[in-house]
């Protein structure tokens, strides 16, 4: 197995793809995410409901903006707490986890 530092680049880390919630509600509402959706399509025309599964592609791409947003402010509070533990210069976490986080693809 690589070490995470070859992980990383070697393009190997994809904890957005690894990563599944262990909250014993996450499977019955996924499932219940799943039926209200069924039941929409049921209901809705196929117009309407191809404009409802396009609202839902909107959600899905500024929640996934949200949680990598979320993903590297955690890193970065991590990581300098880890760094204001190692040094023993207080207040750094919170300086290196307040630097704007600016989302470019």
């Amino acid at each position: 197995m690589r070490s995470l530092i070859e992980q990383l680049y070697y393009g190997g880390l994809h904890p957005k793809e690894k990563v599944k919630s262990n909250d014993p509600q996450y499977i019955q509402l996924s499932q219940k995410t799943i039926e209200a959706i069924e039941s929409w399509k049921d209901r809705l025309s196929e117009e309407e409901f191809s404009e409802l599964e396009t609202l839902l592609a909107l959600y899905a791409q500024t929640h996934d903006m949200e949680l990598a947003s979320i993903f590297k402010y955690g890193f970065r509070l991590g990581a300098g707490i880890m760094v204001e533990v190692l040094t023993g210069e207080e207040e750094l976490a919170s300086k290196l986890s307040s630097f704007p986080d600016k989302f470019h693809k």
